[in-house]
């Protein structure tokens, strides 16, 4: 039975059978998005250096991205980096520069292996040729695959995404292609980045912080938002199942109202 729900038959997944059965039977978030948050403390808290937490979440992305393709989950989409993490320490950025292409290259047999896409939205001014590198190689390497959508957020802002999307409807007005009385929210939705996804269903963030730090705040509009104590490297499938059938037990009303709440 558990079989014949999931995508794919995992190797291993640490939880009772009649549990998985019961959330992959009501409704899967389509495209969820997380914050993926406290590599720094995680690596504070053990009295290592800052690049051994994002190190360590790399793992995480690695059994998340896997897990949320088996239930069947369309896109992932992980903030790896925002247009203000250049910001931090020179050796801090040059490590997360280098992330991509080492998790990239290790992961991508399985990715193919396991039909996912790899996709990124961001700005490519300021990214490294080898990190550019890395992300193309593993786009055409899973061009072709149906599954999950692994997207990356590098070098993603959403207020620049959002004016520059403002900006394209001005010059459309400029050119008399468009009207100002058209403008619709189609148009500023177009203009972005994820202008060929769905809005994402839910939002995760770990770490503790509640916030959404610059993170799709179009997009978010009417995403269930999940926030957990969890430190990003610590963030395991049974912290992924929780925000999932946290998920299903909402009411998603999208402004209006649904069943007894509409009489």
């Amino acid at each position: 039975m558990l079989n014949k729900l999931l995508r794919r038959t995992p190797y291993t997944i640490p939880q009772d059978e009649d549990r998985l059965i019961s959330i992959l039977k009501e409704e899967v978030p389509g495209h969820i998005a997380i914050i993926m948050d406290g590599n720094g403390r995680w690596a504070k808290k053990r009295s290592l250096p800052r690049v051994a937490g994002h190190h360590e979440g790399m793992k995480t992305v690695r059994k998340i991205t896997k897990l949320a393709n088996h239930l069947g989950v369309d896109t992932l989409t992980l903030y790896a980096f925002s247009t203000e993490n250049w910001k931090r320490p020179k050796m801090e950025v040059d490590f997360l520069m280098r992330l991509p292409e080492e998790f990239l290259s290790t992961f991508l047999p399985e990715l193919v292996e396991e039909n996912v896409r790899v996709e990124m939205m961001g700005y490519h001014h300021n990214l490294p040729a080898h990190t550019l590198t890395a992300i193309k190689r593993a786009k055409e390497a899973t061009k072709n695959n149906t599954g999950l959508v692994l997207n990356f957020a590098l070098n993603y802002g959403s207020r620049a995404e959002i004016v520059d999307a403002v900006k394209n409807i001005a010059a459309q007005i400029e050119a008399g292609t468009l009207d100002v009385s058209d403008i619709s929210e189609e148009h500023i939705s177009e203009g972005l980045m994820t202008s060929k996804l769905p809005e994402p269903d839910l939002l995760i963030r770990t770490s503790g912080e509640v916030r959404l730090s610059n993170f799709m705040l179009w997009q978010l509009a009417y995403t269930e938002l999940w926030f957990t104590e969890t430190l990003w490297p610590d963030f395991s499938e049974e912290s992924l199942l929780e925000a999932i059938e946290s998920y299903q037990k909402r009411n998603r009303r999208y402004g209006g109202l649904k069943g007894e709440e509409a009489n």
